[in-house]
Order: C-alpha cells, then structure tokens, then sequence
C-alpha cells in the first residue's frame, strides 16, 4: 500500500493533536495546539466543544500539510479522546447546548454524595466497575440536564445528543450523521453495565437520564462512519476504523494485548491500566473496573487507577509559581540535588483520585523548613508523580494476585530521566520507556490499520514497537520504605488537615 497513510487524532485535555503514519507505522508528521481552560468556579473545569472541533481542524490540516500527504491517500482515521468529558449538543444544529464539563470538573461531588447516601454506590460499581465520583459522566449529565432551563424536555424528545469527546468528533467529521461511541468510552460514563456491553436501564432511571440522547456503542475496531462535508478538508469517504479512550489506546499502543501486562501514561493525569482480559476483577482498593480491547480491537476487562494531577503539576510550577518556563526545565532545574530536604509535595487540586477518591481533598505543601528552597519544591512535585503512581501500582500487583516486574510507560512526562529513574527506584520495578513515547496516538493508528487489513494481529503490531530506554531500580529497600512513609504521612494530612 504505497504512498497510503493513517490519521490519528489525539484530542487531549490541554490541547489536540493529529498525527500521520505510513503503512510501516511510523510517524510521517504531527501538530499539536493547545485550547482555553475554563474555571467558572472554584473545583469547576470546562471547555468550548467548537475550540476543541477548530484546533482538531487546524492540527489535521497541518500534519497533512507537514508531511507532504493529500487527504485522498488516506486510508482509515482512529480517534483518542480525553474520557468522562461530557458533552450535550442539538440534534438539529449540531450547536453544543453549553460548554463541556470536563473530567477534572468537581461540581458533582454533593450529587454523588446523595446517591451514596441513598445506598446505591454498590448498583453502581458491580454494573459498571467505577465509583460514585465527579470524574465520571453520568452525574455530568444529570447535572446539565437539571439545571439548563428546558433541556430535559428537549432531550426526552430526541432532540439533544450526549457524547463523550469522541462521539462530538465523530459526529463532527460524518457531517452530523453518525452518533456512535465505543466500547472503552461508554465504560467511562457511569451509564454503561460492562458485563452484559449495554447502557443500564436501572441507572439510566435513578439519574433521570433519557435513552434517547444515548450514542450506539460499537467494538473499538470497527467502523464508526466516513468522513463527509467535514470542515477539517477532508477529502469525503475517509472510513473512521477506531476509537477507544485515551488511556486504553495508551495500552494498547503499548502492545499489552495479554493479561497482566500494564502500563501507566503520564499526561495531566496520571493513568496505570493492567489487561486482566476475560478475567472481569472488583477492587476492594479504590482501583475501577474498565473496558481495554485486545488486538482485534473487541472488549476485555482492565483494572485502572486515575491520578488527577501529574504532568499538571509541573504546569502548575510552570504558570503559577513561574519557576520554570517549560516542562523540560523542570529535570535541569533539580539536577545535582540528592534529595527533597524532606518537602513532600501532595498535588491534590481537584481532589484525589485512585485509591482515595477524596473529592475534597486539596493541595498540600509539606515538611517546609528553612533549609528548603525553589529546587526541593521543584525536585518533590516530579516525586509526587511517581508515589502517587506508586498508590495504585501496590494496589494492582495485590488484586491481581502476581507480582509484575515491569511497568510500560508513555506520556510527555516519561521524557524526564530524573522521573523515570526515581518511579523504577519507588516501584523496585523495571521501567520501559519506547521511542514513539505518543503512544495513544501510536495505539489508535495500529487499530486503525488492523480494522482495515493493514495489519493482522499481535504479531504483526509488536514488530512494529522498539524500545528507547530501561529503567533499573537501584535504591535500597529501606531508603524505598522510609521515603514512601513520608509521602503516606503528607498524603494523610491533605485527607484529614486537622
């Protein structure tokens, strides 16, 4: 297939991406752009779903326009989306009816409480494997559809539609014709019962949610429709061959196609996914039960553990403190110190996630003497990263009853050596860093290609992966414990200050 090509966009939290791969799969180009955060309130997060469309637009139009490649040889398009960002817009005019509650959005923590109360958190985590938490959709839903004046009446009739990102785009890019979602994302919604692979009547009743507003859901590899009076340039006909949430693209992009193979991306958040494959695992730790796919790009079970802040928290460095210009910074900074001088760094700013799920929790700066400076500041939010990875890593080895004696990573964080020697250190486990470190973008595009007989199978997609460096853990156990002790205690005082 000569001179033919893959479209992956990566529609992120912070901003979106598109990337070109040829049929070796390799990335011919890329463009990133960035789009405007929304802080109506404090704890509230939201973003402009025709910002999101127009920076998908221009990044397509100028990966295409890198890479020297017309639209017409393209042969599939797989889309990665932010997940749980939830979105309502009319069937008719395809205007969104508000701006998107984004997962980072905390304005559903009172609702979720209620339903706790109510005794119906167990409903809930046996038929779609999450807790009752903000991060998730349905209660973003709910929420919309309570306090927009109108809405729910609309949506009861059929006029309204609900998606996740991916949905928004898909629909976006079949000209308003195709309302469809897969697998991985409906496992994100709170609305989707992930052992019978439909959306729950019983809770769909409990959060007065409409049917009607509901995307098909469909295998990840499969076809999602085909691009058509898209504003993006693209030539008409382009089928949509794969879909899957982010972090399950990340898995995926990383060849963890059997169970017991993980991975952790490290974005604005911080995401471990363990393939557990048929073998559907209830945490009794705080992890969530999910949907990944296998190589076919049909569901399996997962085991995931969501960190709210990380790559967060160097931006945070970066826009509120100014003490770095840019990420990268962030590891020059600190080169040459020996340790934090005791400061622990908990970056709790939405909340924490996995495996506290304390919506109320908030930031917290700890073990402040007079010795401490920028650089120990600095040097204890990349920590941060690796012990809250470490949080859910100990969790997973236990509730899948087998040590696991390598962590795959991705993500623009993983770039920092300083990070990945000190997670391998943490962990007592070894780090693999690939070279292709876009992974979702890379995990999309291989779907994508199998969906259309580019590729065949595991064996085919793993020939296709390379390594760029392994971390070996060199701390000595004890120096392991009594640092992971000192973040155990700060992390204690974000939940419970008093």
């Amino acid at each position: 297939m000569k001179n033919k090509y893959i479209l992956a966009i990566d529609q992120g939290t912070t901003g979106s991406r598109a990337f070109i791969f040829d049929t070796k799969g390799k990335i011919v180009s890329s463009a990133y752009r960035e789009f405007k955060q929304y802080f109506p309130k404090p704890g509230w997060v939201e973003h402009d779903a025709e910002k999101i469309w127009q920076s998908c637009c221009t990044t397509i139009h100028q990966a295409l326009a890198k890479g020297k490649v017309h639209s017409k040889n393209l042969i599939a398009i797989g889309i990665t989306n932010q997940r749980e960002t939830t979105l309502l817009w009319d069937r008719k005019t395809s205007r969104p009816v508000s701006r998107a509650i984004v997962w980072q959005c905390r304005r559903t923590a009172s609702l979720c409480e209620d339903l706790r109360k109510k005794g119906l958190e167990e409903t809930f985590r046996i038929k779609t494997g999450l807790v009752l938490d903000p991060y998730f959709s349905g209660t973003k839903v709910k929420w919309l559809l309570d306090n927009l004046p109108g809405l729910k009446s609309r949506a009861q009739s059929g006029k309204i539609c609900f998606g996740t990102i991916d949905s928004w785009l898909i629909w976006k890019l079949t000209g308003n014709r195709s309302h469809i979602t897969d697998f991985t994302n409906a496992s994100r919604t709170l609305l989707f019962d992930i052992r019978k692979f439909h959306w729950d009547a019983e809770i769909l009743k409990i959060l007065n949610i409409p049917r009607e507003i509901l995307p098909q859901v469909q295998n990840s590899g499969s076809l999602f429709g085909k691009t058509q009076n898209s504003a993006s340039g693209l030539s008409d006909g382009i089928p949509i061959t794969a879909v899957m949430g982010d972090q399950q693209a990340a898995l995926y992009g990383q060849g963890c196609f059997n169970p017991g193979t993980i991975k952790n991306t490290y974005g604005t958040g911080c995401f471990l996914v363990l393939n557990t494959g048929r073998n559907l695992i209830y945490s009794k730790e705080g992890l969530i039960t999910t949907l990944a796919c296998n190589d076919l790009g049909k569901p399996v079970f997962a085991l995931e553990g969501s960190v709210f802040i990380a790559g967060a928290v160097v931006q945070w460095l970066r826009d509120q403190l100014k003490v770095i210009k840019n990420s990268a910074e962030s590891e020059k900074a600190i080169a040459g110190l020996k340790d934090t001088n005791g400061v622990y760094f908990v970056p709790a700013f939405t909340g924490l996630g996995a495996p506290h799920w304390d919506s109320k929790a908030r930031g917290l700066i700890a073990g402040l003497t007079r010795g401490a400076n920028v650089k120990h500041i600095i040097r204890a939010a990349l920590e941060s990263i690796a012990y809250q990875t470490k949080d859910v890593f100990d969790i997973m080895q236990r509730e899948f009853r087998k040590d696991i004696s390598e962590l795959r990573v991705d993500g623009g964080a993983c770039k920092n050596n300083f990070l990945m020697q000190f997670q391998a250190d943490i962990l007592n486990c070894k780090i693999i860093r690939p070279r292709i470190v876009e992974t979702t973008a890379q995990g999309v595009a291989h779907l994508a290609g199998v969906a259309v007989g580019l590729w065949r199978d595991e064996k085919d997609l793993l020939k296709l992966h390379r390594v760029d460096k392994v971390f070996i853990p060199k701390a000595p156990s004890q120096t392991r414990q009594r640092l992971y002790n000192g973040w155990k205690n700060a992390v204690k005082r974000t939940i419970d200050p008093c």
